[in-house]
């Protein structure tokens, strides 16, 4: 009985085995191929560098624009992007600055509801 509960065991195991060592088999015919990951730095030109002034336009209670001013006018015919965000609700306009700079209001394309922690992005890009 002890011969027979080996015999069975041994066809499994010596399957498993076998299957194994085809596995291993073609993963060392695969060749080794130079592969590299790398990061990369490329400086970003800026119109400026100074600090804008960035006010939310309220329509009730409600953010429905942002007005941001201060801009230089090296950063003229750039285009503005600015998100606001209360944590529930954002929302998303774009603009264009004016030739001498200054100030631009961009609408939101959704009004968004005034809190005391929204978060309000601007981008600049170009000119």
């Amino acid at each position: 009985m002890l011969l027979m509960i080996r015999s069975a065991l041994t066809i499994p195991v010596l399957l498993v085995l076998a299957l194994g060592s085809v596995g291993v088999g073609l993963a060392a015919s695969l060749s080794p191929a130079a592969a590299s990951l790398a990061a990369s730095r490329v400086s970003t030109p800026r119109c400026t560098t100074a600090g804008l002034l960035v006010i939310p336009n309220l329509s009730g209670s409600n953010v429905a624009s942002v007005t941001v001013s201060g801009i230089p006018s090296a950063c003229a015919s750039a285009s503005i992007q600015v998100a606001v965000n209360n944590g529930i609700t954002s929302s998303f306009g774009t603009g264009t600055v004016p030739a001498g700079g200054g100030s631009v209001t961009v609408n939101l394309a959704v009004a968004v509801a005034a809190t005391t922690g929204e978060e309000l992005d601007v981008v600049l890009v170009g000119p």
